[in-house]
């Protein structure tokens, strides 16, 4: 080994050693100096768990910064957010108009930043031998307002005369405002009578224990929890497509895939440890990403990420 790739590791150690943190990616990139503080983080279930991934791997290394996740969903995140009382919000969805007018009128300046991709995931319960597939039309006249399916045969001639019981994300979700806009029309119009939460391992306990369920919720999610569910391919008009890391990327998918975002405060990007840990998110993005059941952006996007923190005033 040369002594200069010696000389690195042993750097690369003390710097560890001494508080700082040290990233690999393609190129190694040391940042010394002891980071500290709290970052405050809310926002989307869906997001959660890649936010949370990026958080425990930074602490690990930055064992003086404390990071606190919540998951109060998109639109609970938000806020929160445009008021000043987070850091960063995860969200599933894009800002909206009035959020981001509150933000605005609170003086909060803020940075958009795409994170990964997603589906949502429409599933039932293993039990369920007679979906095969759902189309959008059907997903329509299942979660349309003043909706008159209360039994499996409401839904498709010959299934059975049993009720069906409704799971999905409560009203403050990204994914609950993203589902209603492309299924229904119009973001937040949905029946009302079904059992909502903001935490999709709520849904997936409830469907999962509820023969006549269906639900829908991130595809992560899922993923995560194959034995406990069965997915329900959808035709959008091209033939029943399966959610997967291919159909996501490539939008076969259709309508049910979307983009995953988070929003720092432009104030708080100023304290250094808020910095460091976006930095690292996006260099160590594309990886946790992955591991935690996304589907990554291109790294073309994350370096771009990178460069927009790093090129702000």
């Amino acid at each position: 080994m040369k002594q200069t790739s010696i000389i690195g590791i042993v750097a690369a150690i003390l710097i560890v050693a001494a508080g700082g943190y040290w990233w690999w990616t393609n190129q190694q990139v040391p940042i010394t100096g002891k980071l500290s503080g709290t970052i405050e983080i809310d926002g989307s279930s869906t997001v959660f768990p890649i936010t949370q991934a990026v958080a425990e791997e930074f602490q690990k290394i930055n064992t003086d910064v404390r990071i606190n996740v919540g998951i109060s969903g998109t639109g609970g995140g938000f806020k929160r957010f445009t008021k000043g009382e987070t850091d960063i919000s995860d969200a599933s969805r894009p800002i909206s108009t009035s959020e981001a007018d509150l933000a605005t009128t609170n003086k909060i300046n803020y940075v958009e930043l795409k994170i990964a991709l997603d589906g949502i995931a429409v599933v039932v319960n293993p039990q369920n031998t007679w979906v095969d597939y759902l189309t959008t039309a059907e997903l329509k006249k299942i979660w349309e307002p003043n909706s008159t399916v209360t039994k499996w045969s409401d839904i498709r001639s010959g299934w059975p005369d049993q009720p069906i019981h409704l799971y999905g994300p409560g009203t403050d979700s990204g994914t609950f405002d993203y589902f209603t806009e492309v299924i229904n029309g119009k973001t937040k119009s949905s029946r009302a009578d079904f059992t909502a939460s903001e935490d999709d391992n709520i849904l997936v306990q409830g469907i999962s224990g509820d023969p006549n369920s269906l639900g829908y919720f991130g595809y992560a999610y899922y993923a995560e929890n194959k034995a406990k569910l069965k997915d329900v391919p959808i035709d959008s008009g091209s033939g029943p497509v399966t959610p997967t890391d291919t159909t996501i990327t490539d939008n076969t998918y259709r309508p049910l895939s979307r983009p995953l975002f988070i929003y720092i405060n432009s104030a708080a990007l100023k304290r250094p440890e808020v910095k460091a840990f976006v930095e690292f998110y996006m260099l160590n993005g594309e990886t946790l990403v992955h591991e935690v059941g996304y589907t990554p952006l291109t790294s073309q996007v994350y370096k771009d990420n990178l460069s927009t923190i790093r090129n702000l005033p």
